[in-house]
């Protein structure tokens, strides 16, 4: 049967240099490139798997959270950084939408990385 211990995500991209430039640089994650792939490490020993793909087509979901202690100041540090929240009906002048727009939830933002792929900051999961 399957081991979920050894369980990864993945997701591709268009230009790994500039993929590695984001996800260390911009979000300071430690980034690990081999055979021209990159290991996002994300905890608990676990990493995400980004991979070249010449047809890239962006996720049009969110296909990474990121779960931080105050919302407010995760998306003040990261638009300082040049990250650009997704402006959606539910979200406030900050991108930010409350409570999944009051509906009881987190409170999150979203963003994309240079590839165009979904991804979130959310407090409160």
């Amino acid at each position: 049967m399957l081991d979920v211990n050894e369980a990864f995500s993945g997701l591709s991209v268009d230009d790994i240099a500039k993929a590695k430039g984001f996800y260390t640089r911009i979000l300071g994650l430690d980034v690990t490139e081999e055979n021209g792939t990159l290991g996002l490490a994300i905890g608990g020993g676990k990493s995400v798997f980004v991979y070249p793909k010449d047809n890239h087509v962006p996720a049009t979901y969110t296909c990474l959270n990121f779960p931080v202690d105050d919302i407010d100041a995760a998306v003040e540090q990261l638009g300082r950084a040049g990250v650009q929240f997704e402006r959606y009906e539910m979200t406030d002048e900050n991108g930010i939408a409350r409570g999944i727009a009051n509906g009881n939830g987190p409170d999150i933002a979203w963003f994309t990385d240079p590839a165009g792929n979904i991804l979130s900051v959310l407090q409160g999961a």
